[in-house]
């Protein structure tokens, strides 16, 4: 097995108490917004009928707070086991990217090691490491520390706000309006210029009429594929011109 220099260095071949500590601070900004976001998911999926031991489950297999997110809301629209499946398959692909650029620090490693770290990348986690790479001092330990303290307190968020769920009647606080809300806001902070806004006006009127003519749940996985091509072709028209 070839060793990097810089991510396995003399000394730093097993976790230490200094890595460990390193990587929990790393990982706690991360921590501390996964812990509400994590809590909504609970109490939304609780609402959608899952019990707390299921929505554990589901953290534990999936980890992806945004197909998370999509499931309970298909899941609540009654739609077809395939279909979400499916669309969760097509939002996660993003994943496939982040490993992809993850592999280049992380060459050389053991594949039993990237079995492990691999299970632990979200968008928060990638960001957060390849940062710290880039920038040096930082090793494959300190990163699945990061990976990992991030997982765990996901998974408790979410079991958290299950119970709580269970204590919430259903409808009250405005509860059914929490998941529309989210995504809204999560679909406000991506539109930062025309051709955003446009795929996002393509996905809503695909979804719109997909649902009309096509009975069923599959105008979701149909709109993010139609608003993704989209997105694609206008942003590759403009870097043309």
């Amino acid at each position: 097995m070839r060793h990097d220099p810089e991510i396995n260095p003399p000394g730093n071949r097993r976790p230490s108490l200094e890595i460990l500590r390193e990587g929990l601070l790393a990982a706690l900004p991360i921590c501390m917004g996964y812990l509400p976001i994590g809590m909504a998911l609970g109490v939304l999926a609780m609402q959608a009928g899952l019990p707390p031991a299921w929505i554990g489950l589901m953290s534990v297999l999936v980890f992806a707070g945004s197909a998370q997110f999509i499931a309970v809301a298909m899941l609540a629209a009654g739609a077809s086991a395939p279909a979400i499946v499916l669309t969760t398959l097509v939002v996660n692909f993003r994943h496939v990217l982040m490993s992809s650029a993850l592999a280049v620090p992380l060459r050389g490693v053991r594949r039993r090691f990237l079995l492990l770290f691999a299970y632990g990348i979200t968008d928060e986690s990638f960001a957060v490491n390849m940062t710290r790479f880039r920038t040096g001092g930082w090793d494959r330990w300190r990163a699945l520390v990061v990976h990992h303290a991030a997982n765990l307190t996901w998974i408790i968020a979410t079991i958290i706000g299950a119970l709580a769920g269970s204590l919430i009647p259903r409808g009250a606080f405005g509860i059914d309006y929490a998941l529309p809300a989210m995504f809204i806001a999560l679909l406000a902070l991506q539109l930062r210029g025309r051709i955003f806004l446009l795929t996002a006006l393509i996905a809503g009127a695909t979804a719109i009429l997909w649902k009309v003519l096509i009975p069923g749940g599959s105008y979701i996985v149909g709109a993010a594929i139609v608003a993704a091509t989209s997105g694609f072709l206008l942003r590759r028209r403009r870097e043309s011109r």
